[in-house]
């Protein structure tokens, strides 16, 4: 079984349907719903983690775009430059998924994209810059 986190963003027209619904019934997904912002009669943005095999995933996703959902994979959204990092170990401090985390035995910072929410907080606390990519709370 994978998991993935993403973005989904419902704009008015298609807000109100019962879209995540279908996707536990239908699909057989397991999904948790790690934040949610909604603006009544603009659009809504959810951030959901989804579980299943790769099958289920990729017919998931195509479902969400058939439906007019837009689906951004958060892990694609952040990313580190290796060469810049210095494992300082700042971002790990402010990560609240624990996608930046420290490897005691390397005593190496390590990034687990698929865990990523894409806040963009490890952005600001990098001393030297290492974090980059769009920031959902910011920039979405």
């Amino acid at each position: 079984m994978k998991s993935i986190n993403v973005l989904l963003i419902f704009k008015k027209e298609i807000m109100y349907k019962p879209i995540i619904y279908r996707i536990a019934k239908d699909f057989d997904i397991i999904f948790n719903v790690l934040e949610a912002k909604i603006l009544p009669k603009l659009e809504g943005r959810i951030i959901l983690e989804l579980r299943g095999t790769d099958k289920q995933l990729d017919t998931t996703i195509s479902y969400f775009r058939e439906e007019g959902v837009e689906v951004q994979t958060l892990a694609e959204m952040i990313k580190r430059d290796e060469k810049k990092c210095v494992h300082c170990g700042a971002c790990t401090a402010v990560c609240r998924v624990d996608a930046l985390a420290i490897n005691r035995s390397t005593m190496e910072v390590e990034f687990h994209p698929d865990k990523c929410v894409a806040c963009g907080l490890c952005r600001q606390a990098c001393p030297v810059n290492a974090m980059s990519g769009t920031a959902i709370d910011r920039e979405i």
